[in-house]
C-alpha cells in the first residue's frame, strides 16, 4: 500500500503539518526528504531501509555518495539533495551566530562546527574571526590536510585575522580518526599561534577538535590554553 493510501493521520506530511515535526519519528522524517518510494516500498520503508543499512540518522547525514547510494532508489540527486540540505543548516547556524555573542552561544557554536567539520575525510584547520562584541565577522578554511595532519602557518593566520580587523578568534580542527585528543603538535601550535595573536593584541577563545563521530573537545575547557 502506498502512502497516499494510509490513513491522514500516519502520513508523515499531514502529520508534520498537524502535530509538528517532533512528533515525527527518523523515518517518517527521511521518507518526507526521499518524497518517494519505489516499486514495492514506500518512502517510509525506502528510509527505514536506509537507517538499517548506515545504522543512524547522524551516519544518513556523515555518509558518502558511494555509502548513501548502495540502496536501491537512492541514487545522486537524492544525495546532492542531502548535500544541500546540510549546508543550508550550516549556514542557518552560522547566521545565527553572526548576530548574537557567540560566548552566550556555546551550544550554537559546537553545532555550527560539527556540521562545519565532522564529516570532512582529511584534517581541515578553520578559523572564526569575532569583533569587539564577540559577534562573528567571517568564519575560514586556514589550512586542509591529509588524513592525519595539516600544516597552519602562523603567519598566514596572523595576515587573515589582520584583514578582517578581528579581537579575537576562534579555531578548530577535526580529527577524522574519531580521537578527540590533541597531540603534541596539536598542543604546541595552538599556544604558537596564542603568541602570536597576542603580539597584535588579539585574543585566542578557544580551539576545538571536532572527531568524524561528532565527539568535540574544547581546549579552553581542559585548561590547554
Amino acid at each position: 500500500m502506498t502512502i497516499i493510501h494510509w490513513p491522514v493521520s500516519e502520513r508523515p506530511r499531514e502529520k508534520l503539518l498537524q502535530k509538528g515535526a517532533m512528533a515525527l519519528s527518523d523515518a517518517e522524517l527521511l521518507a518526507i526528504f526521499l518524497r518517494t518510494g519505489i516499486a514495492g516500498k514506500s518512502a517510509v520503508d525506502l528510509a527505514r531501509d536506509l537507517l538499517q543499512h548506515l545504522g543512524s540518522l547522524s551516519n544518513v547525514f556523515s555518509s558518502s555518495q558511494s555509502e548513501f547510494c548502495q540502496l536501491p532508489g537512492l541514487g545522486s540527486a537524492k544525495y546532492v539533495q542531502l548535500q544541500a540540505v546540510l549546508e543550508m543548516s550550516r549556514r542557518a547556524l552560522e547566521e545565527e551566530l553572526k548576530c548574537s555573542n557567540v560566548l552566550n552561544s556555546p551550544q550554537s557554536v559546537r553545532d555550527f562546527l560539527r556540521l562545519s567539520l565532522a564529516r570532512k575525510p582529511h584534517e581541515v584547520f578553520i578559523g572564526i574571526f569575532l569583533d569587539t562584541c564577540n559577534q562573528i565577522i567571517a568564519s575560514e578554511e586556514l589550512s586542509s590536510g591529509t588524513l592525519t595532519e595539516t600544516s597552519v602557518y602562523p603567519r598566514e593566520v596572523i595576515k587573515r585575522t589582520l584583514h578582517h580587523n578581528a579581537a579575537s578568534v576562534i579555531f578548530a580542527h577535526n580529527h577524522p580518526s574519531g580521537k578527540a585528543e590533541p597531540s603534541q603538535a596539536d598542543l604546541l601550535l595552538t599556544q604558537t599561534l596564542k603568541e602570536a595573536l597576542a603580539m597584535i593584541d588579539v585574543k585566542l577563545f578557544d580551539h576545538f577538535i571536532i572527531t568524524s563521530n561528532k565527539e568535540i573537545l574544547s581546549f579552553s575547557e581542559q585548561n590547554f590554553i
